[in-house]
């Protein structure tokens, strides 16, 4: 059986939002806590939340449950300098082959879609597993080890997905009938989600 950790990457300092996105109110908590308490559900054996901009706000204000916390001092880089953090966090301290990538500010990721990946590394042999939804791919994207060390040399505010797009030959898609899950980006993209989506706790997995 495939052994994941995740990564929340929530560093960023929310300029378009006007305030740390990961301190709004979603169903009377936190965004943040949300997306960690929903992630910590999901088939991993360690979550670790990489945290920069508020940093101190935030770890007394969210209650991240068993999750790890990682301060990104350089986070004005912007999302590649979470992954360094992050993953080398993973490489040192956990022996997992495999890591999620999530996005601290999406709330609603398919409660199926972590053990459809998983399942899908187990088998396919490539080294990235990414949820194809019914428009485009998106989030979370399982990495192997054996790409980590290549993830942590990217710079700048990009993540990994014009890299694993340059090189379809490292990717393994996985389709799922879902809309691609919403960032909480805006006042306006906050608004959409509190009037269209509900903010109950997303269901617990039943398992693989």
């Amino acid at each position: 059986m495939v052994e994941a950790a995740a990564l929340v990457l929530a560093a960023g300092a929310s300029s378009r939002l006007g305030r740390p996105k990961q301190l709004v109110e979603w169903g009377g908590r936190p965004l943040l806590e949300r997306v960690v308490a929903a992630t910590l559900a999901w088939p991993v054996t360690r979550v670790v939340v990489v945290l920069g901009s508020d940093a101190e706000d935030v770890l007394e204000r969210v209650d991240l449950g068993g999750a790890d916390a990682a301060i990104n001092e350089g986070w004005e880089e912007g999302i590649a300098s979470s992954l360094r953090v992050g993953l080398d966090v993973l490489s040192r301290e956990s022996s997992v082959d495999w890591a999620f990538v999530a996005l601290g500010d999406q709330p609603r990721i398919p409660v199926d879609v972590p053990g459809g990946l998983l399942d899908a590394a187990e088998y396919c042999g490539y080294p990235a597993v990414v949820p194809h939804y019914r428009y485009q791919r998106g989030n979370p994207v399982l990495v192997n080890r054996s790409l980590w060390q290549r993830m942590m040399a990217l710079s700048g505010d990009i993540g990994a997905a014009p890299m694993l797009t340059a090189h379809p030959d490292l990717v393994e898609e996985v389709h799922f009938d879902h809309v691609p899950p919403r960032d909480v980006d805006t006042a306006a993209d906050l608004a959409d989600l509190r009037a269209g989506s509900g903010f109950d706790d997303p269901p617990t997995p039943s398992g693989r």
